[in-house]
């Protein structure tokens, strides 16, 4: 049945052109944008994982500045370390040559002086947009990462960068929890006296067939049958006018005013224990102990940022504090430095470690040129702030020759902490430089991956429009051919 008022064949066509051009319009709209999901109606759940990935991306470009200002910052940190490393190089090359008696001490001091004002004008100056890498001692924390879990939540993840103290403060002795019982002095005061021990020569009323030999510090003095004459008193003064003409440096012999027939041998040795034995006689002891009082820090309590010891040497008072990450060692360290630059008339000190326990030492000797003898005492306390790493440098003085000397084992100490700061720059400028990379590299993973997810395949949309175009045509034309199908009706009524 043919009918003017519905045109079937023509409904069709017309259904078909808009599908194709509505298809059209979405490929058109494809090549475009060269995205295939472009807003939520394309595909809401592509669309919404893209966002969040997209949102990823722009937190790790964030990220990546962070690194990038943070690398910088440690740059200049580095490059200042090295500097300062370099200085007090300089600086006990100076010291150095003021071990030598034929110079002029203090131009020397003039040179060390200028070298140790250019350090702080180095370290003052090390900063990056403010953040000074060489001074105080807390973290700084960089973003490194933005870490997102199954369930959807996000972290950040930071990397810790610790500073390096590389400036002279001394530090403020805190006033918090005692740490009295870490630190043992030997005794309560530092004299100037040797110490001794005896060599007791047997009763004969006869020397001249006995042999003796005595040991001291590695010098064997010996007396073969005949050397000795008359008896054990006789015998002990001359042993002990031949000990003496040996000239061991800080040893010394006397007759026992008591005791004709007991040698008393004297070291004044500061830091050198004289070693004793007797072959024919008898020994007081092995050994003679060096003349210096010790500090016993202890080997096993830890060392906080804030702790601070106090050496008391008569009416004066020397003080270190530590900082993060430091032990005994420094703690140490540092006293011997802040005593040596006290400058205290006949006053000398050593550090040391038992190889056995691993118990650091200082020792403190009185030669006895300011004071016969001076109290010696030790406290700590918790909660100060922390000493500089080149403290100790303001009191290097090398205008004389116990000075030079105090010195140039304290610039060892300086130079270790300078090469350990620039060392951990270093480390630290590996660590983020890694890390950059990661983030670079992330980055261009996620957006390759948001890419995969939303961008169009121009080579298929290109063919699909071209598609789409034919059969539009043909819709076109279809639809033109329902339309005059209808005129044929007219010739029945012709």
């Amino acid at each position: 049945m043919s009918s003017i008022l519905t045109n079937n064949g023509a409904m069709v066509a017309l259904n078909t052109l808009k599908s194709i051009n509505s298809d059209l319009s979405k490929v058109q709209d494809t090549i475009s944008t060269g995205k295939s999901v472009n807003s939520a109606k394309d595909d809401a759940s592509v669309w919404a994982i893209s966002k969040v990935m997209e949102a990823d991306v722009k937190g790790f470009k964030g990220i990546s500045d962070s690194l990038s200002l943070a690398e910088s910052s440690l740059a200049v940190a580095a490059g200042a370390s090295e500097t300062v490393t370099d200085l007090l190089t300089d600086i006990k090359g100076k010291i150095v040559a003021a071990q030598e008696e034929n110079v002029d001490r203090d131009k020397i001091q003039s040179d060390i002086k200028a070298l140790s004002d250019q350090i702080k004008s180095v370290t003052g100056a090390a900063q990056f947009n403010g953040l000074n890498f060489l001074e105080g001692s807390d973290s700084v924390e960089v973003l490194s990462s933005l870490d997102r879990a199954s369930d959807g939540t996000v972290s950040v993840s930071n990397i810790a960068i610790d500073r390096q103290d590389l400036t002279a403060s001394k530090g403020t002795f805190g006033s918090g929890t005692s740490l009295n019982a870490n630190a043992t002095p030997s005794d309560t005061a530092v004299a100037s006296a040797g110490n001794s021990a005896n060599v007791t020569i047997a009763t004969d009323a006869d020397m001249s067939d006995n042999t003796i030999s005595i040991d001291i510090a590695g010098t064997v003095l010996s007396f073969a049958a005949g050397d000795l004459a008359g008896d054990q008193d006789a015998a002990a003064a001359t042993i002990t006018s031949a000990i003496n003409a040996l000239g061991i440096e800080g040893v010394t012999a006397a007759v026992n005013g008591g005791t004709a027939n007991q040698i008393d041998i004297t070291s004044t040795r500061a830091f050198e224990d004289v070693s004793l034995s007797a072959t024919g006689a008898t020994a007081s002891a092995t050994e003679i102990a060096e003349r210096a009082e010790t500090i016993d820090f202890s080997a096993s309590a830890s060392v906080n940022d804030g702790d601070g010891y106090r050496v008391t040497i008569g009416s004066s008072s020397y003080s270190y504090v530590a900082g993060k990450g430091e032990t005994m060692e420094d703690v140490a360290k540092g006293l011997k430095a802040a005593i040596d630059g006290g400058s205290v008339d006949g006053v000398s000190t050593s550090v040391t470690q038992d190889a056995t326990t691993g118990q650091w030492t200082l020792k403190v000797d009185n030669d006895g040129s300011g004071s016969a003898s001076l109290g010696l005492g030790v406290t700590g306390a918790a909660g100060g702030e922390a000493s500089g790493g080149l403290f100790g440098l303001d009191t290097i003085d090398v205008s004389s020759k116990d000075g030079a000397k105090a010195a140039l084992g304290n610039i060892d100490t300086l130079i270790a902490n300078s090469v350990d700061a620039a060392a951990a720059f270093g480390s630290a400028q590996g660590r983020l430089e890694t890390q950059s990379d990661f983030i670079g590299k992330l980055s261009s993973a996620l957006k390759a991956g948001i890419g995969s997810l939303v961008d169009a395949d121009m080579e298929e949309t290109s063919a699909r429009l071209q598609a789409l175009q034919v059969q539009q045509q043909l819709g076109v034309q279809s639809l033109s051919m329902a339309n005059q199908a209808p005129q044929s009706i007219l010739s029945l009524f012709r």
